[in-house]
């Protein structure tokens, strides 16, 4: 078991990464909501997916997490005729000798943007899935390691519209959040017209750098899980499973798969992320309530009839954290 958190390491460590959350809120405006999610992922070393239409400021936001973090950063556009070697990157014919030698994609990069991930066919998708579980990419038999920390921020237009395609659920399981990109209200407007006369993002300086960012990774690896709130991590993703004796009624009628085993290890990871961004040393019912539904929702393999009655990830998620008892019933 590794050592306690103390309450200097808790307060240092907190004010950092609330100094990277009120960074980043100067790049989204009065979307704290998604901020706060984002950081949580990142903190939590996962990635994370914002859904949204085009135009409310995805893009901007992982750009501000390289210049914020310090770190090397790569944008992959997505488009239909992407392929994989185009993100994993290929061996090319070099030299005198014409050797081959193998030229990185912009898959090596520590923050890696998606940009319009459902834009390119699932074929060129599957191209990250290695990357995103192992932190490695093969190509041609031989393995390349990515760099350290490595965060993919994939942003997709809502599969309603023309030109996407659904990401595969291997896919989806990769992504710790995912987080829906709400349209902003007039007042927001309002003030973006008056502090950003042609949309410009603004002026951010670092917050951290490498070092500073594994010292936070290393605290938050040491905030203390109890066994009864990963009892409670455990029974919520369990009653996800329409055939097992947790579930709800909402899951029975209306979930087809749940989620797998990776769906608690993000829960538990983000919720101890959260913990320290809020100032504690150890995980609470309530940090696992607040962020079980967003990193359940997008796991969840849905029947038709759930479309039907209107219901989508986030609806049947949140009713599964409503239906859990924290404290399990004897």
């Amino acid at each position: 078991m590794s050592q306690l958190l103390t309450p200097a390491e808790v307060e240092a460590g907190a004010a950092r990464a609330r100094a990277l959350e009120a960074e980043l809120s100067k790049v989204l405006i009065d979307q704290n909501a998604v901020v706060s999610r984002v950081v949580v992922a990142l903190l939590a070393r996962g990635h994370v997916l914002l859904e949204g239409l085009p135009g409310l400021g995805k893009t901007e936001l992982c750009k501000g997490i390289a210049r914020l973090l310090d770190l090397p950063f790569k944008r992959l556009q997505f488009t239909p005729d992407l392929l994989p070697g185009d993100i994993t990157g290929t061996y090319i014919l070099e030299g005198a000798g014409r050797d081959f030698t193998f030229r990185p994609g912009p898959i090596f990069a520590s923050v890696v943007l998606a940009d319009e991930i459902n834009r390119a066919s699932p074929k060129t998708q599957s191209a990250l899935l290695e990357a995103m579980q192992e932190r490695r990419v093969t190509v041609l038999g031989t393995t390349h390691t990515l760099p350290d920390p490595f965060f993919v921020l994939a942003t997709q237009n809502p599969i309603e519209l023309e030109g996407t395609y659904p990401l595969p659920e291997a896919q989806l399981d990769r992504f710790l959040f995912k987080v829906h990109v709400k349209p902003v209200g007039a007042a927001t407007l309002s003030k973006l017209l008056t502090t950003r006369l042609r949309g410009e993002s603004p002026e951010l300086k670092p917050v951290t750098d490498l070092p500073g960012l594994q010292d936070l990774f290393a605290k938050i690896d040491r905030v203390h899980l109890p066994e009864p709130v990963a009892n409670y991590v455990g029974r919520l993703v369990a009653a996800s499973d329409p055939k097992g004796p947790l579930a709800p009624e909402a899951v029975k009628r209306f979930v087809r798969w749940g989620a797998s085993p990776r769906a608690a290890l993000s829960i538990a990871g983000a919720a101890r992320a959260l913990a320290l961004l809020k100032g504690k040393p150890n995980v609470g019912f309530d940090e696992v309530a607040q962020v079980a539904s967003d990193a359940l929702n997008h796991r969840l393999v849905l029947s038709h009839e759930a479309a039907l009655e209107g219901l989508g990830g986030p609806e049947i998620a949140a009713k599964i954290v409503a239906a859990v008892p924290e404290l399990e019933r004897s």
